[in-house]
């Protein structure tokens, strides 16, 4: 029978990266993201590919839509597999500007929709003593970090609910694995800021490295299915300065 998996968050980076390593061992693939046009192109390339691949344009940001979409993928692709949560603010909320609207925000985004997509989702991999539960964000969710004082209450809040679920969920063969970056990931959002401000001759952030997505959805496939580790932060020594 073939596996599925959910990416919710597909953008053109890690998205689509995670959702080719995961159709390269067979997975049926449901795309999840908020612009039409784009994602639709998505899904189109990777089924040129001979992956199966279903297309679902949701905004993440309303977690009351998220029962509903868990039906569309349901009637489409079954129950899922592996469930990735990956949408990037792209920027949004960085700046050092945290005021309470800006937090609360950015909850649901973080917190509130992810949770509401494990409860749809997570019964049947309990059911059937197997599955995996991915989520990738940034580093801020570790540490607070002073350029990203508004998306890291939300994305901390996320680590300590994932956390609690891990424990919860030991022993029962369901994996939650957490992946947390603190690098530039090539053709994202963000990537593809700083480079227009790079080529427009003004200042950019220093000293962050620069990281390819495939290579991250290698080490989650690998966290998923070899070393089962919780948790990865990436770059590994990230916070040893």
């Amino acid at each position: 029978m073939t596996k599925s998996i959910a990416v919710f968050g597909a953008g053109p980076a890690l998205g689509r990266a995670v959702a080719q390593r995961y159709a390269k061992e067979g997975y049926s693939v449901a795309l999840v993201a908020r612009r039409p046009e784009t994602l639709h192109q998505m899904a189109e390339e990777l089924s040129s590919e001979a992956a199966d691949v279903h297309a679902f344009d949701a905004d993440l940001s309303d977690t009351q839509a998220a029962a509903p979409l868990a039906e569309r993928i349901r009637a489409e692709v079954g129950d899922l597999d592996v469930l990735y949560y990956g949408p990037s603010a792209g920027g949004i909320l960085s700046g050092s500007a945290s005021t309470v609207e800006r937090i609360q925000a950015f909850m649901p985004l973080a917190l509130y929709t992810p949770v509401a997509l494990i409860e749809e989702f997570l019964p049947h991999m309990i059911a059937q003593g197997k599955g995996a539960i991915l989520v990738a964000t940034g580093a801020s969710a570790v540490r607070g970090m002073p350029a990203f004082r508004a998306a890291g209450p939300g994305l901390a809040a996320q680590r300590n609910y994932l956390e609690s679920l891990e424990v919860e969920l030991s022993g029962c063969g369901v994996y939650v694995g957490r992946l947390y970056i603190g690098a530039t990931i090539e053709r994202s959002a963000w990537y593809a800021r700083i480079e227009a401000e790079r080529a427009a001759g003004r200042p950019v952030p220093a000293g962050q490295a620069i990281v390819a997505p495939e290579y991250l959805a290698e080490l989650l496939w690998s966290m998923h299915t070899t070393t089962r580790r919780p948790e990865v932060l990436y770059p590994d020594n990230l916070f040893e300065h």
